[in-house]
């Protein structure tokens, strides 16, 4: 499932328990799916910070892709 599947997934389940229209076992069924959903989205992008690169000039003047570091971009 893609990042935008569950987060799509996690706006609706948080206008669920928001509506107050749920009993409570629906609730907390509901929130344990939702904190199952963003564990996977932390995990998601984790693994897309590890990717991320930039772009940055050389002494020659070439333009070439590095690996950005994580704490350059926190």
């Amino acid at each position: 499932m893609s990042f935008e599947e569950t987060l799509r997934q996690l706006e609706d389940i948080l206008a669920m328990l928001e509506s107050g229209e749920l009993e409570l076992e629906q609730s907390l069924r509901l929130f344990q799916s939702g904190m199952e959903l963003s564990v996977y989205c932390q995990q998601l992008l984790k693994e897309a910070e590890g990717r991320i690169q930039k772009l940055v000039q050389n002494p020659d003047g070439e333009l070439v892709l590095v690996e950005m570091a994580l704490e350059e971009y926190e």
